[in-house]
Formats: C-alpha cells, sequence, structure tokens
C-alpha cells in the first residue's frame, strides 16, 4: 500500500468513491473536487496498486470556503487542519485505512506545527459507525449545528495533538 499526493488533475481518479459515500460526505463534480484539491495544502490517496482504497481531502485556515461547517470552525480557531471529507472504500473498510490517513493528517500537522485537526460527523442522517472511529481515535464533540437549511445536524469533532 502506498500513500500518494493528489493533484487538482487527480480528481476523477476520486470521483466515483466520493459520490458513493452521499450522504456521508457532499456529493461533488470533478471540477468541484479539483477545485477543493487546489484549495487543500494535503489531499491523500491511500492506494494498493492502482486501486484507491481511501483518500483524504484538508483544507487550512483562510481559505475563501462556503461550507458553514468550516466557517463554524474559522469563527472559533485560527490554526486548524480542516478534514473536508475522509473516504474508505467500501472493500476496503475495517482494515485500517481510515487510521492510516488520520496519521498522515497528524504527521503533516506535527511537521507544520498545527495543533488540532477539526472534523465533522453526520448525526442527521445518521453516520454512527463514523462518529464511533473519530471518537475511538481521540476526536471530541466541540459543537452541533443544522446545516443544509437544516435537513442535516452535524457533531462537529476536534482532536488537539
Amino acid at each position: 500500500m502506498d500513500s500518494v499526493m493528489l493533484k487538482p488533475a487527480d480528481a476523477e481518479m476520486i470521483l466515483d468513491m466520493n459520490n458513493a459515500a452521499v450522504p456521508n460526505v457532499n456529493e461533488a463534480t470533478e471540477a468541484e473536487l479539483a477545485e477543493l484539491i487546489e484549495m487543500s495544502e494535503l489531499t491523500v490517496a491511500l492506494r494498493d496498486g492502482e486501486t484507491v482504497l481511501g483518500f483524504v481531502l484538508t483544507l487550512p485556515p483562510g481559505v475563501d470556503y462556503g461550507s458553514e461547517n468550516y466557517r463554524f470552525f474559522s469563527e472559533r480557531y485560527d490554526r486548524f487542519i480542516y478534514v473536508d471529507r475522509i473516504v474508505v472504500a467500501e472493500e476496503a473498510r475495517n482494515r485500517g485505512i481510515g487510521v492510516k490517513l488520520y496519521d498522515l493528517i497528524s504527521e503533516y500537522a506535527a511537521q507544520h506545527g498545527i495543533p488540532r485537526v477539526l472534523c465533522e460527523v453526520n448525526l442527521e442522517p445518521p453516520n454512527p459507525g463514523s462518529l464511533r472511529f473519530h471518537k475511538r481515535i481521540g476526536f471530541v464533540e466541540v459543537g452541533q449545528q443544522r446545516t443544509k437549511g437544516g435537513t442535516y445536524l452535524v457533531s462537529l469533532l476536534a482532536k488537539e495533538l
């Protein structure tokens, strides 16, 4: 298994995996994913040969991103790495891929003096597996908010490094 830093031109590589994970992550077009990768300092895929097992797309503070959750964190923290989306392929689940992706984020944060990792997990519609996973690896809830016109309720999570 190897890790690959993704560039905007690699958006097609993760598009189907991203959209298969809706509603746990936002649906996106290839152009939207490419734009997010462009804003990102760290977007990584784990691969086994040519097969993508999972990926994570993170954002730093100060980017022009319309996400209600990103805005919540930006109003409260000045130094962070925000996990906009992390997706593990269905067939690769329960193999430690999510932990490996978060290890890469933690290594990056340590190298750059970033004190915390932030993310959110859906409570409505429910995503109990992701919530259990994030709590198990050290995330704690720092808030909740309704998004998308009240149709989603998210748990806003932080992990201090």
